[in-house]
């Protein structure tokens, strides 16, 4: 058991390594090879360096909330949207999100528990999709990413409204569906009561294991992250960019497929989509909307906590009504 636990951290150590002996390598093979693109590197580390120091806080506070909710917050509060009345649960259960900072991987174990705790499945999964969109650090992050810019508050209000709409629309195509009908079983799952810590040191020693894992988790992600748009905005042409930039439907699956690949968490996505100053908010609120609910890391989740079928309707209907979105806030944001 102990080697087991262990697996996760020595995942993201090795992550950071990789990433780290990778950048420096980059950075010997050009100055030796051709010193004249020394400049190129130099551009690469300025960006690579910015994203970072602006998005680790906020990655730090969103696994900080995280924590909090997961060992202080009851469960029994999330099954109190399942006494209102069905038309109101769906949007009950993405406005929910707001009070509950948790990234996209930490909304899945909570919607299965609420599904098992009797939560009608379709406001389960509406409030696994919209909490990582509309959680205060998400929303507060996307502030001070485009802060400075006039497109502030089209970035801010979109993602939050989308976000909304798009998590409702899943969970109204989700329907009527039992939980038998959604969820694998899991053999391995263990009674919570059994999981009931009585000290309240024990729950302090449990935050700060879940902090700690969080952090790392989420963090290698923006490692990983940083350095792939550090790269696209330094070695890619300029013009390739604009190009994709000026076509709007191209732009919008270019900023969807990209988030989905880069799978970094919603705390520092906005920083990232920031950087892309070639493209129009649809794209960007493309990325910040669809990337929270459907990359690499939350599809290998949904097919190993949901039925077959379940990630390719989550993937659908949120790519369809995203897109549809955001090409209405191109229409009317220009």
């Amino acid at each position: 058991m102990a080697q087991t636990a262990q697996l996760p951290r020595q995942a993201d150590r090795r992550t950071v390594v990789a990433v780290g002996a990778m950048l420096v390598a980059v950075a010997l093979v050009v100055s030796i090879g051709d010193p004249g693109r020394i400049a190129w590197v130099r551009t690469f580390f300025v960006i690579f360096g910015s994203l970072l120091i602006q998005a680790l806080p906020f990655v730090l506070l969103g696994a900080l909330a995280a924590a909090l909710v997961e060992v202080f917050v009851p469960i029994g509060w999330f099954e109190k949207l399942g006494v209102l009345p069905r038309p109101l649960q769906l949007p009950a259960a993405a406005v929910a999100g707001v009070a509950f900072p948790i990234c996209e991987c930490g909304s899945v174990p909570v919607a299965r528990r609420l599904m098992q705790r009797g939560l009608m499945p379709s406001a389960a999964v509406t409030f696994m999709l919209a909490a990582p969109v509309l959680n205060p650090v998400v929303i507060a992050s996307t502030f001070v990413a485009f802060r400075g810019r006039t497109t502030l508050w089209t970035m801010v209000g979109g993602r939050f409204l989308l976000g909304m709409l798009v998590a409702i629309a899943v969970g109204w195509v989700i329907g009527n569906r039992s939980k038998d009908e959604l969820l694998k079983p899991n053999p391995e799952e263990v009674d919570e009561h059994l999981l009931e810590l009585g000290r309240p040191e024990a729950r302090w020693r449990r935050f700060f294991v879940h902090l700690g894992n969080d952090f790392l988790f989420m963090g290698r992600y923006l490692l990983f992250g940083a350095t792939i748009a550090a790269a696209i905005q330094t070695f890619l042409p300029t013009s390739l960019l604009t190009g994709l930039a000026e076509r709007p439907a191209i732009s919008i699956i270019a900023m969807m497929a990209l988030a989905a690949a880069l799978s970094l968490c919603s705390e520092s996505d906005a920083f990232v989509a920031a950087s892309f100053v070639q493209f129009g908010p649809s794209a960007m609120l493309e990325f910040l909307v669809f990337g929270p609910m459907v990359d690499l890391k939350l599809v290998s989740l949904y097919a190993g906590t949901f039925r077959r079928g379940f990630a390719r309707t989550v993937v659908v209907v949120a790519a369809f009504a995203t897109f549809v979105g955001t090409l209405w806030v191109g229409v009317a944001f220009g």
